[in-house]
């Protein structure tokens, strides 16, 4: 397979060679559960489920790693506002982001590992800077000293003088240089803490990946992401500390996607223009979410607004229909294929798939794959205007678009059964008809369409789907 990503440390795209034949391990950093997660951390979730799902789709074994961080300031400060514990805090936000990944159709990752379960491999992470001169001491901190990694800058391409002075914290009387940074935070009175040799304290934000992407995936992983937020300082700090203990690359391949914008404007606490994905789903479907992030490269940025919106849902109302007039014609086909046809049908659909997987191919180019997506719509919906389609060349086309939305993940679970009362006024409207009933007809129309239950007249006999 010649997949080329673009590596963010190269600036290049590169054909991937994973280290392993046939295996790829993968760690993208996850949420901090100290409340519910906004639109902007549903773009890296969804785009790198779909880089899982496609990888596996060619038979890739994908160790996917998607951490917690559930230990940090935020989190103090939320359990301090709720007049609760920080785990409490870390437990209620990690349960609402299971949820809303199930809601987006995102297959769960390999793992979740949480910080406050790998003290342990942390303390041990940094007792190994110590001991290398990495990292030092001071009341009761330990910073990482950034002097003694010549490439710190590497991932960001920045040099020292024009690093930001101060990581997450601001500069310190405590640290040697402005940009060094903290690995081990000493505790202040009431907050949560662990012992250590340097007394009691909490990890700093950017060791936790260091320790968990090692223990579970190596000292290199084939492919690191996130967001672009974190190229600096999270994934060059990252860098710094895992490659002065292994001297190792820490990831062959870095991905970072872009930002999401809301009606043009930079999504910020400022601005108070954030939406959650908690909100996000009670009127927008999954599919159609899915859609829109996927209908731009993900290094581009993203604009959120009532037009785009509005464009992914016309978009995956095309794709809907045309798979559910494709089951439709399927359950009342007869088996009589017309071999030619039935063989031009499989080339095209081949063609089709070819176009599919080198967009994919080429750094996961998803808006053009689902240009090949579309291509097969179009095909189908010409099979669909003939008088008689073989059941064979319907489950060709069936099996085409699960295959894409194995990867992509934009149709519709399987439509529920109807429940009693509505197939009962189904069959009354049917009734009616045959009737000429036709006021009685339009009524029963009307009222299950107000149950969200749209019918459809075909040459086949009554189809229904929801709205």
């Amino acid at each position: 397979m010649s997949l080329r990503i673009y590596n963010t440390l190269t600036r290049e795209k590169e054909l991937f060679k994973p280290l392993e034949p046939g295996k790829v391990k993968m760690y993208v950093c996850g949420p901090t559960v100290y409340d519910y997660i906004h639109i902007g951390n549903a773009r890296p979730a969804i785009f790198f489920d779909v880089v899982r799902r496609y990888l596996e789709s060619v038979d890739y074994d994908v160790t996917y790693i998607v951490n917690f961080t559930d230990v940090d300031d935020k989190l103090i400060r939320k359990a301090e506002q709720l007049g609760t514990t920080v785990p409490e805090v870390a437990e209620r936000f990690i349960n609402a982001f299971k949820e809303n990944i199930e809601g987006l159709r995102i297959n769960p990752a390999t793992m979740n590992p949480r910080v406050t379960d790998h003290i342990d491999e942390i303390l041990a992470f940094i007792g190994a800077l110590i001991d290398g001169g990495h990292a030092y001491e001071s009341g009761g901190d330990v910073y990482f000293r950034t002097s003694t990694f010549a490439d710190y800058g590497k991932l960001s391409h920045q040099n020292m003088e024009e690093l930001q002075l101060g990581i997450r914290i601001g500069v310190d009387e405590r640290k040697e240089s402005g940009q060094d940074f903290v690995l081990w935070k000493a505790a202040k009175p009431g907050e949560i803490k662990w012992d250590s040799p340097w007394g009691p304290g909490r990890p700093g934000w950017h060791i936790e990946c260091s320790a968990m992407a090692r223990k579970y995936l190596g000292d290199t992983l084939d492919i690191h992401g996130g967001g672009h937020d974190l190229q600096f300082p999270h994934h060059e700090c990252e860098i710094a500390q895992s490659e002065s203990v292994t001297g190792k690359p820490l990831a062959n391949y870095w991905m970072h996607n872009g930002f999401i914008n809301i009606n043009n404007e930079k999504m910020s606490k400022s601005l108070s223009n954030g939406i959650t994905v908690q909100e996000i789903l009670t009127r927008i479907k999954p599919a159609v979410i899915r859609y829109f992030m996927l209908s731009a490269h993900y290094r581009s940025p993203l604009n959120f607004s009532d037009e785009t919106i509005a464009q992914a849902e016309n978009s995956v109302e095309r794709i809907a229909n045309s798979v559910s007039n494709v089951k439709h014609r399927l359950s009342v086909a007869v088996s009589a294929p017309d071999e030619a046809e039935l063989a031009a049908l499989k080339a095209r659909i081949g063609e089709i798939r070819e176009q599919f997987n080198a967009k994919m191919n080429d750094d996961f180019n998803t808006p053009d794959a689902i240009t090949a997506l579309f291509d097969l719509v179009s095909e189908a919906n010409l099979h669909l205007q003939r008088p008689v389609v073989s059941a064979e060349a319907l489950e060709l086309l069936l099996e085409a678009f699960q295959a894409f939305d194995r990867v992509l993940g934009l149709l519709a679970a399987e439509e529920e059964l109807l429940d009693a009362d509505i197939d009962a006024l189904i069959v009354q409207r049917t009734e009616a008809r045959a009737n000429k009933d036709w006021k009685r007809a339009d009524e029963i129309r009307d009222q299950l369409s107000a149950l969200g239950i749209v019918l459809e007249d075909t040459p086949q006999g009554i189809r229904w789907r929801r709205k």
